[in-house]
C-alpha cells in the first residue's frame, strides 16, 4: 500500500482528493492537514465524510507527514506550494503538486504571477503531469506539477494537430466554459450563489494566467511556437468545463482524416473519449468522471474542438491521482473508474 497525505484537504480539490483515496484500492491516507488551530475531526468538517473514516484534519507537521508517508499531495494556493514542497523532496517523499507553482519555468512564472520564484532548485526537474504527454517521466519522478482545469482541456483538445498549428501558423480560438468550483473555495463577493445563478460572464479576457501553461505546453508538443487566444466563461453549474475551440481550417486535413488523428492519439488512453461522428460531449457527460470527452466537426472553413472535462477531477485532483498512481507503479486506472 502507498501511504499517502493531503496537505490542504479543505479546499474542493482537498475534498475531492480525500474521497478518491478513501475509494482506492492501494492507498492508505496517512495525514490530512490544513490552517486548523486545534485538530478537528475531518467528517466534523465535511459530513459527506461520516462513517467512511476517523481521520482527524490539523496543521502541517512536515516531519511528522513525511514520516509516515511515501507520497503527499499539496492542495495549496499559488506560490504556498513552492515553500513547502522542498521541505517533503529533501526528506526524500515524493510530491504532487496542484498549484502552478511548478508547471512553468522560473522567468514565466514570475512574468505572470509577479513574484520571483521560491524554490529554482526544484522548478527545473519538475515533470508536467499531463499523462497522455508525459507518462514515461512522470513514471520516475519526485515531483510532478498536476496541469490546470482550463490547460488540460485545451492542450488535449489540440495536442494531436499541435505540429500542424505551428507548421501553419493558425490562430488558435478558444472559448472556455467553467463551474464556479473552478475558483477555488473562497469567499467572493462574484462568485456567491445570488452573484452566480442566472448569470453567465466572460472574465480576464485573454489574460488568464493559464494562458502562459497552454502555451508552452502546446509549443513543447509542437516543437515550434503556438499562440492561444483564450476567453474564459462563468456558468451557473457546480463543475465542469466545456472548452470550445477554433481554428481556421486552411491547410488541415480534411475531417475524416483528422479524426483519425485523433484516434491515433487517444485510442488507447484509458481516460480520453473521442465522440462518434456528428457528436459533441457536454458536461453532464463528463462531470463526476476522470474523463476528457472530445468531439471534433469542420464546417465553414472552421475546424471545431469541444473538450469537456470535470475540472475538480481530470481537470485536479482525478488527475492528481492517476499521477500517483504512475508514480507508484499502480495502475493507471486504480481509484478512477
Amino acid at each position: 500500500m502507498v501511504k499517502v497525505s493531503v496537505v490542504g484537504a479543505t479546499g474542493y480539490s482537498g475534498q475531492e482528493l480525500v474521497d478518491l483515496l478513501l475509494k482506492h484500492p492501494g492507498t492508505d491516507i496517512s495525514f490530512l492537514t490544513a490552517r486548523f488551530d486545534k485538530e478537528t475531526r475531518y467528517a466534523d468538517v465535511y459530513r459527506r465524510f461520516a462513517g467512511r473514516t476517523e481521520l482527524y484534519c490539523k496543521k502541517l507537521d512536515v516531519d511528522e507527514v513525511s514520516e509516515g508517508s511515501d507520497l503527499v499531495f499539496l492542495a495549496l494556493p499559488h506560490t504556498v506550494s513552492m515553500q513547502v514542497a522542498p521541505q517533503f523532496l529533501e526528506r526524500g517523499v515524493k510530491v504532487v503538486d496542484l498549484s502552478a507553482d511548478y508547471r512553468l519555468n522560473a522567468d514565466v512564472y514570475a512574468s505572470h504571477y509577479g513574484i520571483e520564484h521560491g524554490d529554482k532548485k526544484n522548478i527545473s526537474s519538475a515533470v508536467y503531469g499531463l499523462p497522455e504527454m508525459n507518462r514515461k517521466n512522470i513514471g520516475g519522478a519526485s515531483l510532478v506539477a498536476n496541469p490546470g482545469c482550463y490547460p488540460t482541456s485545451v492542450i488535449l483538445g489540440l495536442m494531436p494537430i499541435a505540429k500542424m498549428l505551428s507548421e501553419l501558423g493558425l490562430t488558435v480560438i478558444v472559448d472556455s466554459k467553467s463551474g464556479a468550483s473552478g475558483a477555488g473555495r473562497k469567499s467572493a463577493v462574484e462568485l456567491s450563489f445570488t452573484e452566480v445563478d442566472g448569470n453567465f460572464k466572460s472574465y480576464k479576457e485573454n489574460a488568464h494566467q493559464h494562458i502562459p501553461e497552454m502555451e508552452s505546453i502546446l509549443s513543447l508538443a509542437a516543437e515550434g511556437e503556438i499562440k492561444v487566444n483564450f476567453v474564459p466563461h462563468l456558468l451557473p453549474v457546480r463543475r465542469g468545463i466545456l472548452s470550445t475551440i477554433y481554428v481556421e481550417h486552411k491547410g488541415l486535413p480534411p475531417e475524416k482524416d483528422l479524426r483519425e488523428m485523433f484516434q491515433a492519439a487517444y485510442g488507447n488512453e484509458p481516460f480520453v473519449r473521442l465522440m462518434p461522428e456528428g457528436v459533441m460531449p457536454d458536461i453532464a457527460g463528463a462531470a463526476g468522471t476522470n474523463f476528457c470527452d472530445i468531439g471534433i466537426k469542420v464546417a465553414r472553413g472552421m475546424l471545431i474542438i469541444v473538450s469537456v472535462i470535470d475540472n475538480l477531477l481530470k481537470g485536479a485532483s482525478g488527475q492528481a491521482v492517476q499521477n500517483m498512481n504512475i508514480m507508484s507503479g499502480l495502475k493507471e486506472t486504480d481509484g478512477l473508474i
